[in-house]
């Protein structure tokens, strides 16, 4: 019989990575879901809408990395709170795009100083030679993840 070594899930880094993520999104999302009963995934598209304004619901999959049903239910959700505006692209009919309303920028503006905030107080500890040691190294593993096939 084969023995397994146990995979030690806490020294594991994407499960890690996870769980930091869980934590810190979960913090902020206490905030704008308890305020505005808004998702994460909500919350993600509103962020991205609000630096990428114009975009269509594919740029957002692609930029959130979350999936297309998702963000289809997402998009869904903030249009019927009027949250979210919703065109037809002029030039490709078969395209919509997607951008805040008055009262998305609202919301955004309001979650947005806290949001800082607790990043502001998460990264308080690291010196400034450690950010960018930190900053660097995640965008390394980020494209290091985007080019390794299975």
């Amino acid at each position: 019989m084969q023995h397994r070594k146990p995979l030690q899930l806490e020294a594991f880094l994407p499960y890690r990575l996870s769980l930091l993520s869980n934590a810190i999104s979960g913090a902020i999302a206490a905030v704008y879901g308890d305020k505005f009963a808004i998702s994460m995934p909500e919350w993600r598209i509103m962020m991205i809408l609000a630096e990428y304004p114009d975009i269509s619901a594919d740029e957002v999959c692609r930029r959130t990395k979350i999936e297309k049903s998702m963000v289809s239910r997402a998009v869904a959700r903030l249009l019927k709170r009027h949250l979210i505006n919703r065109d037809m692209d002029e030039k490709d009919r078969r395209r919509s795009i997607l951008r805040l309303s008055e009262t998305g920028l609202s919301v955004y503006d309001e979650v947005m100083p806290i949001a800082r905030d607790y990043e502001a107080k998460l990264l308080s500890d690291l010196s400034a030679g450690e950010l960018e040691t930190f900053n660097d190294m995640i965008d390394r593993l980020m494209e290091k993840a985007a080019r390794i096939e299975y």
